[in-house]
């Protein structure tokens, strides 16, 4: 596991959510992956990627296997977590017709790192 920031041991473990529109990723559209800041698990990548005007980064699907959705203690919305390390994402949506895939995961940008295609192995 890798060390966490204060913010980030915030979202990633206690489940907070970082303001809408503050994230370093938000608007960021670059080719590339996005893992795991607290295990560097392949995520997302940047071709799932589209600006949904939500305040945080989205992505219509995700490497198969890397997400995990559990319904949140509210029963309103469906949260998504790491598959590998049990870290807090964000929360997924389904219905709001924004992509053709019809999904959105709403993801902390704190609780992502961005790798350049370049730099995907």
């Amino acid at each position: 596991m890798n060390p966490l920031t204060p913010e980030e041991e915030r979202v990633i473990v206690h489940k907070g959510t970082e303001a809408p529109f503050t994230g370093e990723y938000t608007d960021q559209f670059v080719p590339g992956m996005y893992v795991c800041r607290r295990c560097n698990n392949p995520l997302f990548s940047s071709e799932t990627k589209f600006h949904s005007g939500c305040g945080w980064p989205s992505f219509d699907d995700h490497i198969p296997g890397s997400v995990r959705r559990v319904p949140d203690a509210d029963g309103l919305r469906t949260e998504i977590v790491c598959a590998n390390c049990d870290g807090h994402l964000g929360h997924v949506f389904v219905g709001e017709q924004m992509t053709k895939k019809d999904t959105r995961h709403c993801v902390n940008s704190l609780s992502v790192k961005f790798v350049p295609e370049a730099e995907v192995s």
